[in-house]
C-alpha cells in the first residue's frame, strides 16, 4: 500500500489538469478525474494502464471488468470499449498512469528472454486485467518519477520502459501480451485488418478485400476480429467514423453535416441517428454537453480513459457495447 500511495502521489503531482495529461515521456499519459463520470466510449491502442487510486469499470464486447488501486488492465489491440470512473472525488481523485506498448520492443525482449506463445493460442478479448505486483509497481514508480528529472529522461526512461515490459512479460497477463509481440498470429492478422480499416475508414470496403489484407479467410476474420475488438469489421469502421466526426465537431473544425460527409456518410439523417446511438445525444447536443463538462472529445491515441457514451442504454447492454447491431478509449 505504501508504494501504491507513492505512485498516487506522483500522478497527483504531475497530472495537473482534469482528464488525460500527456507527459514529456513519449507514450506516457497520466489521468486524473475528481468526480464520477458517465459511461464513455473510446478506442484503445495497445497499452497498459495502472490504477493508483480510485476505481473504474470497463466494457469491451461481452467482457466487463472493474479495476481499482493496485490493479491494471492490458489492452492488446486497437479496440472499442466503454469506460466509467465509479470511485472518485475532489479529495480522493481517480489517478491512473497509462503507457503505450511498442510491439517491436516487446518482440525483441520476448526473443531475448526466449518467451514464446503457444502456437495454437487464440486471442480473446483485447482487455485483460491483472494485479500489480511489487516489482511492477516499482517499475511504474521509476518511470513516472522521471517526470521530475528531465535531464535523466533520455537515458533512464528507456530502461524504465524495458523494466515495465519485462514485468508484464513475466506476469499473469504474459499470454495476452505475447500476442502483441509475436510476428504472425491471429492477433497480428486482426491488427493488419484494423490498420487497413483505419487507413481507409472513409470509404466503403469489401469484406473479401479486408480478409485478403489480413491473410485470413472471411469466416476466420469475422470470428477473431469480433473476439478482439468486440465489434464486426463494419461496426468498427462505423466507430472510427463517428469518433473522428465527433473530434471535428467538438474542435470547431466543421459543422455536424460537413463532419458526417467528411468521414464517409452520404445521408445526414443516418449520420445523426448512428451518432446518437453511440454517444447518447445528437451531434450538437453532445458537443454542448462535452464543452460544458470540459471533457475531451477523444483521447490522445492510446491514452485510455476519457468517458463518452450513451446515458440512455444501461451499462453493458448491446446498444452501449456496440454489439450487433450495436454500438464505442480504452
Amino acid at each position: 500500500m505504501e508504494r501504491q500511495r507513492e505512485l498516487a502521489s506522483l500522478i497527483d503531482r504531475y497530472a495537473r489538469t482534469e482528464g488525460v495529461n500527456e507527459t514529456a515521456i513519449p507514450g506516457l499519459f497520466l489521468l486524473r478525474y475528481s468526480r464520477l463520470t458517465e459511461p464513455m466510449a473510446t478506442i484503445f491502442e495497445p497499452m497498459v494502464c495502472i490504477t493508483a487510486q480510485g476505481s473504474k469499470q470497463m466494457i469491451c464486447g461481452k467482457t466487463m471488468l472493474q479495476y481499482d488501486g493496485g490493479h491494471y488492465f492490458l489492452a492488446t489491440a486497437d479496440a472499442h470499449a466503454v469506460g466509467q470512473v465509479i470511485e472518485a472525488s475532489p479529495s480522493f481523485p481517480y489517478l491512473c498512469m497509462s503507457y503505450r506498448l511498442d510491439a517491436s520492443k516487446l518482440a525483441a525482449l520476448a526473443l531475448e528472454l526466449d518467451i514464446k506463445a503457444a502456437p495454437d493460442d487464440e486471442p480473446g478479448s483485447s482487455l485483460s486485467p491483472g494485479r500489480v505486483t511489487p516489482e511492477l509497481m516499482d517499475a511504474a514508480i521509476r518511470l513516472v518519477a522521471l517526470l521530475g528529472a528531465p535531464q535523466d529522461q533520455a537515458v533512464l526512461a528507456p530502461l524504465a520502459e524495458r523494466e515495465l515490459m519485462y514485468r508484464l512479460l513475466t506476469g499473469e497477463t504474459a499470454a495476452s501480451l505475447l500476442h502483441i509481440a509475436m510476428a504472425e498470429n491471429r492477433l497480428q492478422q486482426v491488427n493488419r485488418a484494423i490498420g487497413w480499416i483505419k487507413r481507409n475508414y472513409t470509404r466503403p470496403f469489401s469484406i473479401d478485400v479486408l480478409a485478403a489484407e489480413a491473410r485470413m479467410s472471411v469466416s476466420a476474420l469475422h470470428k477473431h476480429f469480433k473476439a478482439v475488438t468486440g465489434a464486426s469489421p463494419l461496426q468498427y469502421q462505423k466507430q472510427l467514423r463517428l469518433h473522428e466526426a465527433r473530434r471535428l465537431i467538438i474542435s470547431g473544425i466543421t459543422d455536424a453535416a460537413t463532419a458526417g460527409f467528411t468521414v464517409g456518410y452520404e445521408s445526414p439523417s443516418q449520420f445523426s441517428r448512428e451518432y446518437r446511438r453511440l454517444f447518447g445525444a445528437p451531434p450538437l447536443r453532445d458537443a454542448a454537453r462535452l464543452r460544458a463538462s470540459s471533457l475531451p472529445a477523444s483521447l490522445p491515441a492510446g491514452a485510455a480513459e476519457a468517458p463518452e457514451g450513451p446515458p440512455g442504454p444501461p451499462p453493458g447492454s448491446p446498444e452501449e457495447r456496440g454489439a450487433d447491431p450495436p454500438q464505442p478509449f480504452a
